[in-house]
């Protein structure tokens, strides 16, 4: 896995196919980015951020500003694909 910086997420490509997530896991991804969006906006704490990308999965620390059922955005409007998203934590 490849640490990033959040400024380089938008050089990145994603592709329109979901990562493979059980049920389970998306019920937990999906309860953890409301959490974080939330604590991201009150308080702005930072969250790990795993994703995959058109080349390999990445993580990048930074907040979540706002998210929708498509894409979380980050500070400065940059976009990650919700359906590409391992885990918030």
């Amino acid at each position: 896995m490849e640490l990033i910086e959040k400024e380089q997420i938008s050089a990145l490509r994603f592709p329109k196919e979901e990562v493979e997530l059980s049920p389970e896991q998306k019920r937990m991804l999906q309860k953890s980015l409301e959490r974080a969006t939330s604590l991201g906006n009150i308080d702005r704490i930072k969250f790990r951020i795993t994703f995959h990308d058109d080349v390999s999965l990445k993580q990048v620390h930074t907040t979540i500003w706002a998210a929708n059922p498509q894409h979380i955005v980050l500070k400065k409007g940059v976009v990650i694909p919700v359906n590409r998203i391992l885990d918030i934590n």
